[in-house]
């Protein structure tokens, strides 16, 4: 159904009585002590109905078409209505004829820095930049439907990537990390320009080949299916050729890395040789997880 929606959409903030997102926000404040922690219980819940009520496009999502998704908050300081700390951003979406969500995206952005106060209200103005907070949850709301898109259709995130573009772009007069090209490779300033660019399309490719033609298909040839997932790490290492340490090749495994090993140490066989060999080559750093994959 989401693959035909997804030819329509039309990219405004809509007034549909709608939502796209079936979001759990977790907010874990361990490392700080001596204060109430009232506050941060207020905060997940104004976080969390922000990120389920706000229409984030004109799009009509049925219930069981949501986006699940996760953002774990972990804070590591706070001190006059400041917070310190990192997000950890995840979604899954359905395989088709099965029970099973597949991991999508999975991103751990260290730079989580914002100013709350109780009880205030949290509203997303897409013209506008009002918080950091704001900002950086409507950014990764429109990353994970972008990456869910782009796993039904071809390029079927571009309008989604674009909303995220444009929360980017307001965010960097704030000057705070995370929004610019000075702040590290792994900002958010990066997620968003590399996932636009024509240099790191394979990664999109990939992520359509991977769900659309390999997992969606294992219910019926699981073979096939196991066959189509080896052609798109195929179609991912077309990136490694030209960026060796890209950090969307990073985001895929992070991502995927259980998934394949599990995929690939069960059900029908096929050769996979040249699958481990270029699973090694683009993420060495998964190669204990390699090690595991049967031949």
């Amino acid at each position: 159904m989401r693959k035909i929606l997804f030819l329509f959409l039309v990219m405004i903030a809509g007034s549909l009585q709608a939502q796209e997102l079936k979001c759990s926000v977790k907010i874990n404040y361990d490392r700080i002590t001596n204060t109430n922690t009232q506050i941060f219980k207020t905060l997940e819940r104004s976080l969390s109905d922000f990120v389920n009520k706000t229409k984030w496009t004109n799009q009509t999502f049925k219930e069981n078409e949501k986006i699940e998704c996760t953002m774990f908050i972990n804070l590591s300081g706070y001190g006059n209505d400041q917070f310190a700390g990192s997000i950890q951003v995840q979604s899954s979406r359905p395989v088709f004829n099965s029970s099973y969500s597949s991991p999508v995206f999975n991103f751990n952005d260290k730079d989580l820095t914002f100013r709350y106060l109780e009880f205030e209200t949290l509203v997303y103005n897409p013209n506008g930049y009002d918080s950091n907070l704001i900002s950086i949850v409507a950014f990764y709301s429109y990353m994970i439907m972008g990456m869910d898109a782009d796993t039904f259709s071809q390029n079927g995130g571009d309008p989604y990537y674009e909303l995220a573009q444009n929360v980017a772009v307001l965010a960097q007069q704030s000057g705070q990390k995370g929004w610019n090209q000075g702040d590290g490779n792994q900002s958010r300033y990066f997620l968003i320009t590399d996932v636009r660019s024509n240099t790191f399309s394979p990664y999109r490719k990939a992520l359509f080949e991977y769900h659309s033609s390999g997992m969606d298909l294992m219910a019926d040839n699981q073979k096939q299916a196991k066959e189509n997932i080896k052609t798109s790490v195929k179609t991912l290492a077309e990136i490694y050729d030209l960026r060796p340490n890209a950090l969307l090749t990073r985001v895929f495994f992070d991502a995927k890395s259980d998934e394949l090993v599990s995929v690939y140490s069960g059900g029908p066989s096929i050769s996979i040789a040249d699958l481990v060999d270029n699973l090694n080559k683009i993420s060495p750093l998964n190669s204990s997880k390699w090690s595991n994959i049967r031949f």
